[in-house]
């Protein structure tokens, strides 16, 4: 009987860490896969700060792509410029792309882009004419192979109207937002 322990016991060896391997392997190639996702094709980042809200809230955490990416009216970006909010990357919506003519109505705080206004249920609210309206002049052309950014907070928000960002050349865009992925109860695409 002894005998034959010992032989399931030698059979048993070879099988589990045989498996062992197996699983090691698998855990190693998905493991690979992430970095080079993560990497290459899309990364997490959070937001700092209040000038996205409503559309998006302080620690907020999204996932960004930059894969193919060309900038259009509309899209929420990533962007980092050199010198500006301490070379961290920030969060904007674009206004506006090369070629377009962006204007701010200095009594109404009306955001026009070639001439029609735009409509933006997704700010907080309109642009306090007073205070907020940067130190750049308007009407403003922007350059090709640039983008006109704004927060959706208007009012809290430091973007292409003020100088020290002012129009933001393409190359700074990380990427554009996928989604939310934290807090889990804002889950989903974002607007």
């Amino acid at each position: 009987m002894d005998e034959t322990r010992k032989e399931g016991k030698k059979e048993f060896e070879p099988r589990f860490t045989s498996e062992l391997f197996a699983w090691g392997e698998s855990l190693m190639g998905v493991l690979i896969a992430f970095v080079i996702i993560f990497t290459f094709v899309v990364r997490l980042f959070g937001v700092d700060g209040m000038s996205m809200y409503p559309t998006l809230e302080d620690r907020s955490i999204m996932l960004v792509s930059n894969l193919g990416y060309h900038p259009e009216k509309g899209d929420i970006v990533v962007l980092r410029k050199d010198g500006f909010y301490s070379d961290q990357p920030i969060v904007k919506r674009v206004i506006a792309t090369g070629g377009d003519t962006v204007d701010i109505d200095p009594v109404t705080g009306d955001v026009s882009v070639n001439g029609e206004v735009l409509d933006e249920p997704y700010i907080a609210e309109k642009i306090d004419t007073l205070t907020c309206m940067g130190d750049l002049s308007y009407p403003q052309t922007i350059p090709e192979g640039c983008v006109f950014v704004m927060g959706d907070n208007r009012n809290n928000s430091t973007d292409s109207r003020d100088s020290r960002l002012g129009i933001v050349d393409e190359r700074c865009i990380l990427g554009h937002v996928l989604r939310v992925v934290f807090p889990f109860s804002e889950f989903g695409s974002v607007e």
